[in-house]
Protein backbone atom coordinates (compact mmCIF):
# COMPACT_ATOMS: atom_id res chain seq x y z
CA UNK A 1 0.00 0.00 0.00
CA UNK A 2 2.79 2.46 0.88
CA UNK A 3 4.50 1.72 -2.42
CA UNK A 4 1.22 2.31 -4.27
CA UNK A 5 0.48 5.64 -2.61
CA UNK A 6 4.07 6.90 -2.36
CA UNK A 7 6.11 4.95 -4.91
CA UNK A 8 9.11 7.30 -4.93
CA UNK A 9 9.28 8.02 -1.19
CA UNK A 10 12.44 6.92 0.53
CA UNK A 11 10.95 7.76 3.94
CA UNK A 12 7.45 8.64 5.09
CA UNK A 13 7.42 10.95 8.09
CA UNK A 14 4.52 10.23 10.39
CA UNK A 15 3.57 12.28 13.46
CA UNK A 16 1.73 10.13 15.98
CA UNK A 17 0.51 10.39 19.52
CA UNK A 18 1.99 8.26 22.27
CA UNK A 19 -0.60 5.52 22.55
CA UNK A 20 1.06 2.26 23.44
CA UNK A 21 -0.45 0.59 20.37
CA UNK A 22 1.38 2.98 18.06
CA UNK A 23 4.66 1.14 17.82
CA UNK A 24 6.32 -0.37 14.77
CA UNK A 25 5.84 -3.81 16.29
CA UNK A 26 2.09 -3.46 15.85
CA UNK A 27 2.60 -3.66 12.08
CA UNK A 28 3.36 -7.35 12.54
CA UNK A 29 -0.13 -7.90 13.92
CA UNK A 30 -1.70 -6.58 10.74
CA UNK A 31 0.72 -7.55 7.97
CA UNK A 32 2.81 -10.56 7.04
CA UNK A 33 6.39 -10.27 8.38
CA UNK A 34 7.96 -9.26 5.06
CA UNK A 35 5.40 -6.50 4.46
CA UNK A 36 5.60 -5.29 8.08
CA UNK A 37 9.41 -5.10 7.83
CA UNK A 38 9.13 -3.19 4.53
CA UNK A 39 6.63 -0.72 6.03
CA UNK A 40 8.78 -0.24 9.12
CA UNK A 41 11.80 0.53 6.96
CA UNK A 42 9.86 3.27 5.12
CA UNK A 43 8.35 4.97 8.18
CA UNK A 44 10.04 7.68 10.21
CA UNK A 45 7.83 8.17 13.26
CA UNK A 46 7.86 11.30 15.40
CA UNK A 47 5.87 10.94 18.60
CA UNK A 48 4.14 13.93 20.15
CA UNK A 49 4.79 14.72 23.83
CA UNK A 50 2.76 12.59 26.22
CA UNK A 51 1.08 15.61 27.82
CA UNK A 52 0.10 18.88 26.18
CA UNK A 53 0.65 17.82 22.59
CA UNK A 54 -0.77 19.49 19.51
CA UNK A 55 -3.26 16.63 19.41
CA UNK A 56 -4.84 18.03 22.57
CA UNK A 57 -5.32 21.35 20.79
CA UNK A 58 -6.78 19.56 17.76
CA UNK A 59 -9.21 17.70 20.02
CA UNK A 60 -10.33 21.00 21.55
CA UNK A 61 -10.87 22.42 18.05
CA UNK A 62 -12.88 19.40 16.94
CA UNK A 63 -14.96 19.64 20.10
CA UNK A 64 -15.73 23.30 19.33
CA UNK A 65 -16.63 22.42 15.75
CA UNK A 66 -18.98 19.71 16.97
CA UNK A 67 -20.70 21.95 19.52
CA UNK A 68 -20.87 25.14 17.45
CA UNK A 69 -21.46 23.87 13.93
CA UNK A 70 -22.34 20.19 13.85
CA UNK A 71 -24.72 20.16 16.81
CA UNK A 72 -27.70 19.24 14.65
CA UNK A 73 -28.59 17.01 11.73
CA UNK A 74 -27.58 18.51 8.40
CA UNK A 75 -29.39 16.43 5.76
CA UNK A 76 -27.52 17.47 2.60
CA UNK A 77 -23.81 17.31 1.83
CA UNK A 78 -23.88 20.69 0.07
CA UNK A 79 -25.40 22.34 3.14
CA UNK A 80 -22.83 20.60 5.37
CA UNK A 81 -19.96 21.92 3.25
CA UNK A 82 -21.44 25.42 3.34
CA UNK A 83 -21.82 25.29 7.14
CA UNK A 84 -18.26 24.05 7.61
CA UNK A 85 -16.79 26.67 5.26
CA UNK A 86 -18.71 29.45 7.00
CA UNK A 87 -17.69 28.27 10.47
CA UNK A 88 -14.02 27.99 9.49
CA UNK A 89 -13.97 31.34 7.69
CA UNK A 90 -15.58 33.16 10.63
CA UNK A 91 -13.13 31.63 13.13
CA UNK A 92 -10.17 32.43 10.89
CA UNK A 93 -11.32 36.02 10.35
CA UNK A 94 -11.56 36.48 14.11
CA UNK A 95 -8.05 34.98 14.46
CA UNK A 96 -9.24 32.88 17.37
CA UNK A 97 -6.65 30.80 19.15
CA UNK A 98 -6.21 28.68 22.22
CA UNK A 99 -5.45 30.70 25.33
CA UNK A 100 -3.69 28.36 27.74
CA UNK A 101 -3.54 30.13 31.08
CA UNK A 102 -1.65 27.61 33.14
CA UNK A 103 1.76 28.69 34.33
CA UNK A 104 4.61 26.25 34.74
CA UNK A 105 4.38 26.74 38.50
CA UNK A 106 0.65 25.90 38.50
CA UNK A 107 1.23 22.91 36.26
CA UNK A 108 3.90 21.55 38.62
CA UNK A 109 1.38 21.73 41.47
CA UNK A 110 -1.60 20.27 39.59
CA UNK A 111 0.39 17.69 37.64
CA UNK A 112 3.03 16.96 40.29
CA UNK A 113 3.10 13.25 39.51
CA UNK A 114 4.18 13.98 35.91
CA UNK A 115 7.06 16.32 36.70
CA UNK A 116 10.49 15.31 37.95
CA UNK A 117 11.19 16.22 41.57
CA UNK A 118 13.31 19.35 41.80
CA UNK A 119 16.08 19.47 44.36
CA UNK A 120 17.14 22.87 45.77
Amino acid sequence: MVDTLYPTAEKIVLAMDNLNIHKLGSLYRRFKPAEARHLASKLEIHYTPKHGSWLNIAEVGLNLLTRQCLNRRIPEIGKLRQELETWCRERNEKKLSADWQVTTKDARVKLHSLYPKLVD
